[in-house]
């Protein structure tokens, strides 16, 4: 297969986007796609945009970095080096949907360049050690400068043969999507579950039966000013929690007295929870190291519309596919509970008060930066919940996670093939047939 070397800036447009997550008078109203958006999928569809957060643009922004079919965007600044640089297909015309800061809008000139094989290429090891090795900065923050962007060296076949190799890494890519919408179901599942047993207070009577619906009997707490069931009643959201931890950053790099090699769990990464950033703490920071179950809370960041608190729940799957040993960043918090079988309970509970926009009463402002009052949120009273029943929800929680897990197995397994099979196209390892 004849390969043709291009500087990328000679063959698409790059633009830089400078659109950040406020929402400004006077600017138009729009859906942005933010860095995690475009870390966790390989294409941005239209199905995404209804999950991504608004947020406002001027007429220019908007016409420079509305996302269109064959468009690339990928990441452009990061806190590691190994999350700059990551791309994603525009596979749709998104309305009213534009590319937000810390990311780069690549507008491949069509009659040469595929998007959908620009994006296989930028995923390729080859274009990442090219970024390892140019991106600027140490510590805290790594780049992409333009010069560096418009000179990533691109490898590429008749533009025929592009979109041959591009499909067969979306055909990849929507089995790797499919699961994700499973996965998505499994979560709904067990949300609803949650809703089910302590919201609606329909969970298994002695019969087996919904309780509420069933007659049993409730009575009003004067705490919580709503009706709980007669056994039940109030505790401290403190009183669930055996320890809570603050998170460790680490290091780049291993060193004397800081060998401990750990996956870390930073606000980006708690949707995904999955090839987390590689980083190392020191020796005597074993107390920082996360357990089955833990339960992770975002507790610096946010935007003004989107809150602190975001949690994620630390399950053996995500220690297996990290390596094992895990903390979180400085930014997050961990809790373990006092009974693990708590975990599930507590865990959808805080996910509940996060999505009714509780969160947003109980965070103050250090330098600009939004924090969570995590100890004044946790002096609440909330529901004293039977431990039997607290057993029987992990239980049933559990399993669905263990399937949720597999299935990010599998679409690890489906990233590793997609992202071997490039290298061995381009070298001539294997073949393909377009006809």
């Amino acid at each position: 297969m004849e390969l043709k070397k291009y500087k990328l800036g000679d063959i698409a447009e790059i633009y830089i986007s400078s659109i950040d997550k406020k929402s400004k008078e006077g600017e138009q109203s729009v859906r942005l796609c933010n860095f995690v958006d475009i870390y966790h999928n390989w294409a941005i569809t239209k199905d995404l945009v209804p999950n991504f957060m608004i947020a406002s643009a001027t007429d220019n922004n908007i016409k420079r970095f509305s996302l269109k079919k064959g468009y690339v965007a990928f990441t452009k600044d990061s806190e590691t080096r190994d999350d700059i640089g990551i791309p994603a297909y525009i596979a749709d015309d998104l309305e009213n949907t534009v590319l937000g800061y810390h990311c780069a809008l690549a507008k491949p000139n069509a009659d040469i360049l595929s998007g959908k094989y620009l994006n296989a290429f930028l995923h390729s090891d080859y274009i990442k050690k090219y970024f390892e090795l140019n991106a600027t900065g140490s510590g805290m923050r790594y780049t992409l400068s333009t010069e560096t962007l418009n000179n990533i060296p691109i490898l590429a076949p008749s533009l025929e043969m592009q979109e041959f190799i591009g499909n067969i890494f979306s055909d990849i890519d929507r089995k790797i999507c499919l699961n994700r919408q499973i996965n998505d179901n499994l979560e709904a599942m067990a949300k609803q579950l949650y809703e089910y047993w302590f919201v609606q207070f329909d969970f298994p009577n002695e019969e087996g039966k919904p309780y509420k619906s069933n007659g049993g009997v409730m009575v009003w707490n004067e705490d919580l000013h709503m009706s709980i069931p007669c056994t039940w009643n109030t505790c401290l959201l403190s009183d669930y929690i055996g320890s809570n931890n603050t998170g460790d950053w680490g290091f780049d790099e291993p060193a004397k007295k800081r060998s401990i090699k750990v996956g870390c769990i930073r606000g980006a990464d708690i949707v995904k929870l999955n090839d987390l950033p590689i980083r190392y703490i020191k020796d005597n920071n074993t107390s920082k190291l996360l357990s089955a179950w833990d339960i992770v809370i975002e507790v610096s960041g946010g935007s003004p519309t989107q809150a602190t608190g975001r949690s994620a729940f630390v399950t053996p799957g995500v220690l297996k596919r990290n390596g094992g040993n895990l903390t979180c960043s400085n930014f997050c918090h961990a809790f373990t509970m006092k009974d693990y079988k708590a975990s599930a309970y507590f865990y959808f509970m805080w996910r509940m008060f996060y999505d009714n926009n509780n969160m947003f009463n109980f965070e103050g402002k250090t330098s600009g930066i939004k924090n969570f009052m995590t100890d004044t949120f946790l002096a609440n009273k909330w529901l004293d919940v039977p431990t039997a029943l607290l057993d029987l929800f992990f239980e049933r929680v559990k399993v669905i996670y263990e399937q949720i897990d597999n299935n990010i197995e599998e679409i690890n397994a489906l990233t590793k093939q997609r992202d071997e099979l490039l290298p061995l196209l381009m070298n001539g390892q294997a073949s393909v047939n377009s006809d």
